[in-house]
């Protein structure tokens, strides 16, 4: 029996790059203000080049876009002339400004009708992301009850850490949850290797994919696939 539905975030509820732009621009002008000689070395599209920098430097961190982001600033300050103690409490204050308009999104639409629906149908609904919006600071945490993010699991989707967390988390087997996303390797791949029931986002009407258990066009259908994934889980027997 399907007693949990986990949604992926960024792409799937929600569209990320405008999301990312606008963190951008608002960390930038305030860097302008508050740290003028980190934006007198760098411009906006320099962060492609500070990102690859610390990689480079620290692959360990590969696994938390926050870690990657704070390390970036950190390194364009001292590259700038701030000392390690400023360049620190700036950082530090520059993500969190970056951190706060990264929250700022804008749902699909039928996004929260659907979460709602499968919600009052009684099912426990979570978040498995990559990436660091919130729960609770973007406006689902009155939906969705739980969350997990790479920065905190030490892995990212694909990798099966973060699914094998959330069941042990939820108390679960594999087969009694459904994983909802939009990313065919991290989401649907990663899920179906961990032997969760899959469904695929594709609202770009991408060529389907054999990985995925269902597949939908928009937010509005999931409701509908969830069904039929609950009546063919029902079905299925247990050996």
């Amino acid at each position: 029996m399907i007693r949990c539905i986990t949604f992926d975030l960024d792409d799937t509820l929600w569209a990320v790059d405008p999301v990312i732009n606008f963190a951008n621009k608002s960390m930038f002008d305030w860097l302008e203000q508050f740290a003028p000689e980190f934006t007198r070395c760098y411009q906006l599209q320099d962060l492609v080049h500070l990102r690859k920098k610390v990689l480079d430097e620290q692959p360990d961190i590969a696994y938390s876009v926050t870690l990657i982001r704070m390390a970036q600033l950190k390194y364009g300050m001292q590259q700038a002339g701030y000392s390690d103690a400023i360049a620190d409490d700036l950082s530090e204050q520059a993500f969190e400004v970056f951190l706060h308009a990264r929250q700022q999104v804008e749902f699909f639409e039928h996004a929260r009708e659907m979460l709602s629906e499968l919600k009052q149908q009684g099912y426990r609904l979570g978040a498995l992301t990559n990436g660091n919006a919130d729960i609770h600071r973007v406006g689902l945490a009155d939906l969705i009850d739980f969350q997990f993010k790479a920065d905190d699991v030490g892995e990212m989707k694909p990798h099966p850490k973060m699914f094998q967390d959330m069941l042990e988390f939820c108390s679960l087997s594999p087969e009694q949850v459904i994983h909802i996303g939009d990313n065919p390797q991290h989401d649907v791949e990663g899920a179906a290797e961990a032997g969760l029931w899959t469904i695929w986002v594709n609202l770009k009407n991408e060529p389907s994919i054999s990985a995925a258990d269902k597949e939908v066009n928009c937010l509005s259908e999931i409701v509908a696939m969830v069904e039929q994934l609950r009546e063919q889980a029902s079905k299925k027997v247990v050996l």
